[in-house]
């Protein structure tokens, strides 16, 4: 059975007053929370336990879903987060979602369907998204190339064309037991250096060892809501369908 966890510890300080008293994920979007609509989106997928790992604003949270905690979440970044989840991700197959980001039930259908050990969701078509928020989509947007399997062959550096661009990691994830466990030696040998270490960080540190990771292309609507500005850019989204 696929579980699923939300890593909603940090602030979010990009996102200005909108988060000076709630979590991120508490931010409305379409008249709903993000946090609604990935559990809408989670639980339309047929995913009954899921946890939150929080952070900042921890007591705000009220949903009748497990806690995880990360004390440390205003000095120590995503993986860190992950990490205090680690007694579900040693245990069953997880996927993993951030709290800054919507997406459909058959995206996470799709993800968890993979059959890699670690899969990650991506958007083909990521630069409409890309252009409705930012007005230099390369200030933004990251390498993200795949090997002829599917499987991920670059991820998370600098381009300077679009053309190198193959899709954009969006933030989900599928994890099982057997990768969770290759991401914990990582982390013990990396040590306090492990404090900082974003997910996409990891994804190349994974790729450098040799890993694989999965690719899967997202469906329907998505987006990551980073910034304030991000909210204006989705006012055109199709929201009718997070939970197909």
């Amino acid at each position: 059975m696929t579980r699923a966890i939300i890593l909603a510890a940090g602030r979010g300080s990009r996102m200005g007053a909108l988060t000076t008293e709630q979590p991120k994920c508490f931010t409305p979007l379409h008249g709903r929370r993000l946090l609604d609509w990935q559990l809408t989106a989670l639980r339309a997928a047929g995913i009954c336990e899921i946890a939150i790992v929080r952070g900042y604003c921890a007591d705000k949270f009220t949903e009748p879903v497990h806690y995880f905690d990360n004390p440390r979440w205003a000095e120590t970044n995503m993986v860190r987060t992950l990490a205090q989840a680690a007694p579900w991700l040693a245990a069953e197959d997880c996927i993993v979602s951030y709290s800054d980001i919507f997406y459909s039930a058959e995206t996470v259908r799709r993800l968890a369907a993979c059959d890699e050990e670690l899969a990650i969701s991506y958007d083909p078509d990521w630069l409409a998204v890309w252009q409705r928020r930012f007005d230099d989509p390369l200030a933004d947007a990251e390498t993200f190339r795949r090997h002829a399997d599917g499987t991920l062959a670059e991820i998370g550096q600098r381009s300077a064309s679009i053309d190198e661009i193959e899709g954009q990691y969006m933030g989900l994830l599928k994890l099982t037991p057997a990768a969770w466990g290759r991401i914990a030696a990582l982390l013990d040998e990396k040590g306090a250096g492990a404090d900082k270490l974003d997910m996409t960080s990891l994804l190349r540190n994974g790729l450098a060892l040799g890993w694989r990771i999965g690719t899967v292309p997202v469906a329907g609507s998505w987006g990551e809501v980073d910034s304030a500005g991000d909210l204006a850019a989705y006012a055109e989204v199709d929201f009718d369908h997070v939970a197909d």
